[in-house]
């Protein structure tokens, strides 16, 4: 009857063990190192837990014996199908008694790969015609050995747990080959009741155990049992070292699929062990956070990803390499850069280093520096090179905020969504939110001589895919290469970056920025102490360092000198020891010489200079304030009252500093009569308002406009 049932069913194609094997997936994928080495195990696939495809040879012998006694007595020697036992099983359907059922292991294999999902597991007359038939076409083609094999590995165990290496992972802590006779009873019961309580489990186990002549392993088996069924299913944790969980959650998206990336495997270790042993130190300042990022100038290559501190954070989740956090003083460089670039400075101008305070519009703006105490009259070199606020400010004034905010975007800040004029006076001191990858790939872009090009998490030989668009990496992983300012400004910039002496009134001539090797630094921190920076470069490496906290909170005395410089000068030192790069030469258009200050404020010195800029003396009466246009700002529109008489009616023109010696208004090029000086009267129409030295040199401008309003209806 039941041979004249299956003669007539189409034969359906089975895949061959070595198919079903190569379609198997792990719910884990792994990141690898550049030279293939295991970086990160990361679980992709959350509808089901298997691990790694468990050849038959490690497989305990006790488990295969409780599975076949279990599932199948006579498998090795039936064809497929259990004659014997489907005829007592349907006896007793026909008298009504409960049945164990029939299924062979081979029976329940092919329930297991075959094709149409909505048949797998069901248990109708059909579905098991359907089973025995494809069971009998594979025991013609594939061993007992084989398909005991691939059973144990597609099977589901309990909960989410498939397949036997995942099962007696988290059940009992150990590899199949290690199964014992007790442990493999259990395992062999749960695959008639996966969700049996433990007490049912026990129970079945040790009726398993006596059938199997051990019943002496049911002493104890009771709590035993609840132990492995209740112990929350132990972590299943991967062999892979777990040192780059953040970029693996970035890259790894296929369940099995394990992708090679960027990273060099021992430089990652030792900025992980680096970041860790600093932020252990710093505990007692309330410094728990901290992330690392090392890049290969040429490629665009990053070498290390370290996102968090790990079990010191209380955030280990976020990653610190793409959070936007405040820049603080990092983003000076850039500023200077533009500055040297458009001839507004060199790196001998002298800057008033005094107290300052600014009409923004909407209320004064006072720069103090980060020491208190002014300096006077400083060169553009040490006042970049120590970090001075005032100085910085001043050339923010002179290059205009939206100037600067515009060469930011150019440098993948893509964070800064607002226009310049939002940011105001404090974009030089780094109010702006930008990542770690932000701002690492910029200082890239100087070492490069101004060249930007998109970094890459993976390695060149292998296509370019952004890892993340947002968050932090857009403007980062992609966006096409371009030039950001010249190869001039960008040497002059990392020159004084690299230079002990021009920092040391502020951090000292022995630092954690004193390298013994070339290398442009800089450090940064943001308000309150909640964020420090040390980003910097050598000819061949980038290196970036964040410290702080993922909440926020401040830090206690935490500065970029004491928190991130020094990470980041241990992996500087770890990278310079395989690479003797000699430092940078000055590029085409840039000249050296000596220089002297009059009076001697500073030291001679040899200094550099954009051609045509060069400046053997410096003398002290041609530094003067960078004055410039605060009110009307360039783009003001003003409406008049038609309510107040016009000849009450007039304009406060309002400077960021002292008029300059002799200086002198001009409205649309022609002087403002003597006697009205700052207060103008308005007329309705477009104005340029332009500002001018005592020599008659333009210093600044801005074009509004001013609009007469019809009167109120009385």
């Amino acid at each position: 009857m039941i041979c004249a049932l299956l003669a007539p069913l189409p034969a359906v194609a089975l895949p061959s063990f070595d198919e079903v094997r190569a379609a198997y997936r792990p719910s884990e994928a792994t990141l690898l190192a550049r030279d293939g080495r295991p970086l990160h195990s990361l679980r992709v696939d959350m509808q089901v837990r298997r691990l790694a495809w468990t050849p038959l040879a490690d497989i305990s012998p006790a488990l295969l014996r409780a599975v076949i006694a279990a599932e199948d007595k006579r498998f090795m020697e039936h064809g497929g199908v259990d004659w014997l036992a489907a005829g007592s099983a349907a006896w007793s359907n026909l008298r009504g008694s409960r049945t164990r059922g029939a299924s062979t292991l081979t029976m329940q294999l092919a329930g297991l790969i075959e094709e149409d999902g909505q048949r797998r597991g069901q248990r109708s007359f059909l579905a098991k015609i359907g089973q025995s038939a494809a069971a009998l076409r594979l025991e013609r083609s594939w061993s007992k050995g084989r398909i005991v094999e691939a059973y144990l590995n597609l099977v589901s165990f309990r909960g989410e747990l498939q397949g036997v290496a995942a099962m007696s992972r988290a059940l009992f802590g150990k590899w199949p080959h290690g199964l014992d006779d007790r442990e493999s009873a259990i395992a062999a019961v749960l695959l008639r009741a996966p969700n049996a309580t433990p007490d049912t489990v026990a129970r079945r186990a040790c009726t398993l155990l006596t059938e199997l002549q051990r019943a002496d392993e049911c002493r104890g088996l009771e709590a035993f049992t609840f132990q492995a069924l209740n112990h929350n299913l132990r972590d299943l944790r991967p062999e892979a070292p777990q040192l780059a969980p953040h970029l693996a959650r970035k890259l790894l998206a296929e369940p099995g699929r394990d992708r090679r990336s960027s990273l060099d495997a021992d430089l990652q270790a030792f900025a992980v062990d680096s970041l860790r042993r600093h932020l252990s130190a710093l505990s007692r300042q309330n410094a728990e956070d901290g992330a690392v990022i090392v890049i290969d100038n040429a490629s665009g290559e990053i070498l290390a990803w370290v996102g968090s501190s790990g079990d010191l954070s209380g955030a280990a989740e976020v990653d610190g390499a793409t959070a936007l956090r405040q820049a603080g003083s990092t983003l000076k460089p850039f500023l200077y850069a533009q500055a040297f670039e458009r001839r507004l400075l060199t790196p001998a101008s002298l800057i008033d280093d005094a107290p300052l305070t600014l009409d923004t519009g909407n209320g004064l703006y006072t720069p103090q520096n980060y020491d208190p105490g002014y300096r006077g009259w400083v060169s553009a070199r040490p006042a970049l090179a120590g970090s001075l606020n005032v100085p910085a400010v001043q050339t923010l004034v002179r290059v205009g905020a939206d100037a600067f905010h515009q060469r930011l975007r150019g440098l993948g800040f893509a964070s800064l969504k607002e226009d310049g004029d939002w940011y105001g006076y404090s974009l030089a001191l780094g109010s702006a939110d930008v990542s770690l990858l932000m701002l690492s790939n910029a200082y890239r872009t100087l070492a490069n001589a101004g060249k930007w090009t998109p970094l890459r998490a993976l390695p060149a030989r292998e296509p370019a895919t952004a890892p993340c668009r947002q968050g932090g990496c857009e403007g980062v992983f992609d966006g096409k290469p371009h030039t950001v300012g010249t190869p001039a400004a960008a040497f002059l910039v990392g020159d004084i970056l690299a230079d002990r002496a021009a920092r040391a009134g502020t951090f000292g001539l022995e630092s954690w920025l004193a390298t013994p090797y070339w290398a442009a630094v800089k450090t940064g921190t943001s308000k309150d102490m909640r964020d420090n920076w040390c980003v910097g470069f050598s000819p061949r490496y980038t290196v970036g360092v964040w410290v702080g906290n993922a909440s926020g909170s401040p830090m206690h005395d935490v500065s970029g000198i004491s928190g991130a410089a020094p990470v980041w000068r241990e992996v500087m030192d770890r990278l310079q020891r395989a690479a003797h790069t000699p430092p940078p030469t000055a590029p085409a258009g840039v000249v050296g010489l000596t220089i002297r200050f009059e009076p001697a404020l500073e030291p001679p010195r040899r200094e550099w200079f954009i051609q045509g800029t060069e400046q053997p003396v410096v003398r002290a009466a041609a530094g003067q304030a960078l004055t410039r246009i605060v009110y009307p700002a360039d783009g003001t529109v003003i409406a008049l009252d038609p309510d107040i008489p016009p000849a009450r009616q007039r304009i406060l023109l309002r400077l960021s500093g002292p008029m300059p010696k002799g200086g002198q208004w001009r409205i649309n090029d022609q002087p403002l009569p003597a006697g009205t000086r700052e207060r103008w009267l308005p007329q309705p129409g477009r104005h340029r308002l332009s500002l001018h030295d005592g020599r008659g040199t333009l210093v600044d401008s801005s074009r509004f406009e001013v609009r007469a309003l019809r009167g109120k209806p009385r």
